[in-house]
């Protein structure tokens, strides 16, 4: 599958097949009910339902960001005990009219994390702001690899 065939706008897409986070042996989420947000140029990003995730190591994080078709983003940390990861995580608790279903989930970064996707492990999407996952089935170039800011 290409992310070059992904629309612009984004899709929302239902993904039924298990997501499972996890951060140093530690079970963050796990969930058949994420929803995979597919862009042009980009692997989806997965947003899992709150209800799913282990909400106990989740803390609100400093700082936020607009995107243009999902509204304004919060930031969370993952914390466990003195283990923290900053800004590994972010919601749309007030998303824009066609990203509604976002507003009781969250998302991971995959680059601290043991992300796996039907049981294939995920790679992150290169660069330090864009969040998606790379599974097997998906073929690039992606934005976010060395050249790719203008896209």
């Amino acid at each position: 599958m290409s992310v070059w065939d992904f629309p612009r706008p984004p899709e929302l897409v239902r993904e039924t097949r298990e997501v499972l986070v996890v951060w140093g042996g530690l079970e963050v989420a796990r969930t058949c009910a994420a929803w995979a947000v597919r862009e042009t140029a980009h692997p989806p990003t997965f947003y899992l339902p709150l209800a799913d995730v282990q909400r106990y190591l989740l803390r609100p994080a400093g700082g936020g960001s607009f995107c243009e078709w999902k509204g304004p983003a919060r930031y969370w940390d993952l914390v466990d005990g003195a283990r923290r990861l900053e800004q590994v995580a972010w919601s749309y608790p007030q998303p824009l009219e066609g990203s509604e279903p976002l507003a009781e989930c969250i998302a991971f970064y995959a680059h601290d994390l043991s992300c796996t996707v039907g049981g294939a492990k995920v790679l992150a999407q290169a660069g330090g702001f864009y969040g998606g996952w790379i599974t097997p089935e998906l073929t690039g170039p992606f934005k976010g690899d060395p050249g790719s800011n203008g896209w």
